[in-house]
């Protein structure tokens, strides 16, 4: 089989090749050693799996995930060896797979991956007989499984866990600074993040050395401004003047408002901000589920409300989005040699009871319809998440070069943030020559 390479990440040779040196097992599923026979027929035989991180720290994922896995191997007699890989390695470590044909049998990956990642090859097809074998395509919910893959070809894996974006919101903070609802415009958001910037404490947490993050929030908000980062003839367009106006009014809250703290701009591992909120050092969060690490802070869920993101004035030309389809796939390696453990595994994390658990477990909304009889699922935060993905969400390009834009314009920003952090000042010219940069960087996908 030809493993098409990818364009720009590809050409990354140097980082590739260490994110490859770094990687987990070769994908041997039928020989390993250390499997602990089980009720089912496939004692002997082990997976490997690479997680993404959920939860508060890698740590907490892989004590969330170990329990699940001994489940699963008390069934079947397939043990799983898992890693936790941090979002900041993850695409490169899949990458690195793809290319050298050896990495995990099966593993976690973001769904705004799901077209870039289908287009090198290496994965299983989940078509309609292997959804029949997971209880068909109707049992999976609508946004989460179109982001699995490019329109009108067989997904790359299934949904697992299923998300967007909200506005968290810390309720003694707000009270204490005289605000009595969460901002309903991108006004109110400044003006309370003004009002809670005092005494050491900051209006907003961001995460602005994180590629992802910054990707997503550049998603949404120049989707506000009526952007769109690809043309009509597939060619990326990151720097028009509504993605330009949309990124800057993110940078904004650090360069021109003064109500995120400087030093958010090193944060880059998915958790720091979280953690600045929890902590009492941030007013707001933009972010996904936090459930896991409210559990695992001094606060409880009683103490912090959610809201959606503020959305732009209908007059004003933009999209009515404040959130992305966003959530977290199950693939398999096509270069697994046990393909069978690998699809048993899958079956498993996308049952009835296993769905309930981990996404109850992760605050995160189950993919699968027969998911959702449980109290747990009937919470202000979740329905608040649901109507915002169900209603006012959009999905990010289904494209090859999807990953591409994460990557360019993710790290353009990384650089913008240091920039405001640093005093410098962040302009329209600014922005945009960062966002033509990343235009000429990017591979068409072959």
């Amino acid at each position: 089989m030809r493993i098409q390479k990818f364009g720009y990440l590809a050409i990354a040779g140097v980082v590739l090749a260490a994110a490859a040196a770094c990687g987990g097992g070769d994908g041997d599923g039928g020989s390993a050693g250390g499997a602990t026979a089980g009720s089912g027929s496939g004692a002997g035989k082990t997976l490997t799996y690479w997680a993404s991180n959920q939860g508060p720290s890698l740590e907490a994922d892989k004590s969330i995930l170990q329990p699940e896995l001994d489940k699963f191997q008390q069934q079947t007699g397939i043990k799983v060896n898992v890693e936790v890989v941090p979002w900041a390695d993850l695409l490169n470590r899949i990458l690195a797979a793809t290319t050298s044909g050896k990495g995990p049998d099966v593993v976690n990956i973001g769904n705004t991956w799901s077209a870039s990642l289908q287009a090198t090859g290496a994965f299983l097809p989940f078509d309609d007989t292997l959804l029949s074998g997971l209880g068909g395509k109707q049992r999976f919910l609508g946004p989460s499984l179109a982001a699995t893959g490019a329109p009108g070809k067989p997904p790359v894996g299934v949904p697992i866990y299923g998300m967007t974006y909200g506005l968290f919101y810390n309720k003694k903070m707000f009270k204490d600074a005289g605000i009595d609802k969460p901002p309903a415009t991108w006004d109110e958001l400044i003006a309370d993040g003004k009002k809670l910037t005092k005494g050491g404490k900051w209006g907003l947490a961001v995460e602005g050395a994180s590629v992802s993050e910054n990707s997503h929030h550049a998603f949404v908000f120049t989707q506000q401004h009526g952007g769109e980062l690809f043309g009509p003839d597939g060619k990326p367009q990151f720097d028009s003047p509504q993605n330009v106006a949309g990124i800057k009014q993110y940078l904004d809250l650090m360069a021109v408002h003064k109500i995120v703290n400087p030093s958010n701009a090193e944060y880059g591992n998915g958790t720091e901000a979280v953690q600045d909120f929890l902590n009492g050092k941030a007013g707001m969060l933009m972010w996904q589920s936090i459930a896991s690490n409210i559990k695992a802070s001094d606060m409880s869920e009683d103490d912090i409300g959610l809201a959606p993101i503020p959305l732009p004035d209908p007059s004003a030309g933009g999209k009515q989005v404040n959130g992305m389809v966003a959530g977290i796939n199950l693939s398999v390696f096509n270069f697994t040699k046990d393909k069978d453990s690998a699809l048993k595994f899958v079956k498993f994390m996308t049952s009835p009871e296993e769905q309930k658990l981990l996404n109850k477990t992760y605050g995160s909304l189950p993919t699968v319809t027969d998911g959702y009889d449980d109290p747990a699922f009937q919470t202000d935060t979740i329905k608040t998440f649901q109507q915002i993905l169900a209603t006012t969400a959009a999905p990010l390009p289904q494209v090859p070069e999807e990953s591409q834009f994460e990557t360019l314009v993710g790290t353009a920003m990384n650089q913008l943030w240091a920039d405001a952090a640093g005093g410098k000042p962040i302009t329209d010219d600014s922005v945009k020559a960062k966002l033509t940069q990343a235009n000429q960087q990017v591979q068409p996908g072959s």
